[in-house]
């Protein structure tokens, strides 16, 4: 299986029992766990936070679809060249929009790939943001509410891509090793 990260990784069974349980549901769900769960297993309390902050804005209910919320990330990582988020994030992205090749287009060049009007604003926004925080302003997001994104949906996207920019960063610091299961995904039938 190889290295998962360059400071190792800590089993399922070893870490503390709240975050066994919440780790064990998602193992449960897809079943496998996520090496980024295992690389942040050795800092309890950093796994813990990133988790929280992750749920609250991936999985909070209303404004941008699950799939709308994993296409920043595929775009924002590939931006950030990290391999372990493209990879895993892809995947979801694929299950979530049920687009075999949805995932690959939009890591590798996210601006030609072909997305409607509200996809498209999503997309541009999340990118300003990524690549250049400093030159970003009030032109970008106008260009986002001339596109019918509302106030919430600007502000997730513009969250779920500073949190991704902190993942991607991890992802680097560790060297991640994405899991195997990952690239099967969305992809082929689960079995």
């Amino acid at each position: 299986m190889g290295d998962v990260s360059r400071f190792g990784a800590v089993e399922l069974e070893d870490l503390p029992d709240d975050l066994r349980e919440r780790i064990g549901a998602i193992a449960g769900k897809s079943g496998f766990v996520p090496n980024i769960f295992r690389a942040l297993g050795h800092r309890p309390a950093e796994l813990r936070a990133f988790l929280d902050y992750h749920d609250a804005l991936m999985e909070r209910e209303g404004g941008l679809s699950k799939a709308e919320r994993e296409l920043i990330v595929v775009a924002t990582s590939g931006a950030n060249h990290c391999t372990y988020c493209v990879v895993a994030h892809g995947a979801i992205l694929r299950v979530r929009a049920k687009d075999p090749q949805l995932a690959d287009r939009v890591a590798s060049n996210p601006y030609q790939v072909d997305l409607d009007e509200r996809g498209r604003a999503i997309v541009d926004l999340a990118l300003a943001l990524a690549h250049d925080s400093a030159a970003f302003g009030d032109e970008d997001i106008e260009v986002a509410r001339e596109a019918g994104l509302t106030e919430d949906e600007i502000w997730d996207v513009g969250a779920i891509t500073a949190l991704f920019a902190m993942s991607n960063r991890l992802a680097h610091l560790t060297a991640l090793r994405p899991n195997d299961e990952f690239y099967l995904m969305g992809r082929v039938p689960r079995t």
